[in-house]
């Protein structure tokens, strides 16, 4: 499964505005994004309005991000959402969920965990009962 991380900026006098409305999505878009394959999709927020988006696209394509949001594109939806969200951000050229930047992974714990364990010929059930052992939990 890839992982997707992405950042925006809101304006800094947008914030209390854009809590708001992430407060109160329409039911309609939730699903329409469910429905996309956008899974696991959270957003944070840093005081300054740094937006940091995260997600789990449920797609199959060569390029998934590409091909939830062309999902997303064709709904009545999420061009209204857009339409009024994108007067809340800075320097965006187009609707937010096209002008994104979206981040490389450079590590996840539970990838090189499994590669380390696999090189060492551990198994996960090995490694969980020695952890067990190593916090001195009983089974």
């Amino acid at each position: 499964m890839r992982r997707v991380c992405f950042q925006l900026q809101v304006r800094p006098d947008r914030i209390d505005e854009y809590r708001r409305r992430h407060a109160e999505v329409w039911p309609e878009m939730l699903e329409a994004l469910h429905a996309a394959g956008w899974h696991n999709y959270s957003l944070f927020l840093r005081p300054d309005g740094l937006l940091i988006g995260y997600l789990e696209p449920a797609s199959l394509e060569a390029d998934p991000l590409k091909d939830i949001q062309a999902r997303m594109a064709v709904t009545d939806v999420n061009r209204r959402w857009q339409a009024e969200m994108a007067e809340l951000f800075e320097d965006l050229d187009g609707a937010p969920d096209e002008g994104f930047l979206e981040l490389e992974e450079i590590f996840h714990l539970e990838d090189q965990l499994a590669a380390h364990r696999e090189a060492a010929g551990t198994s996960t059930a090995q490694t969980t009962a020695h952890e067990t052992r190593a916090r001195g939990e009983s089974n």
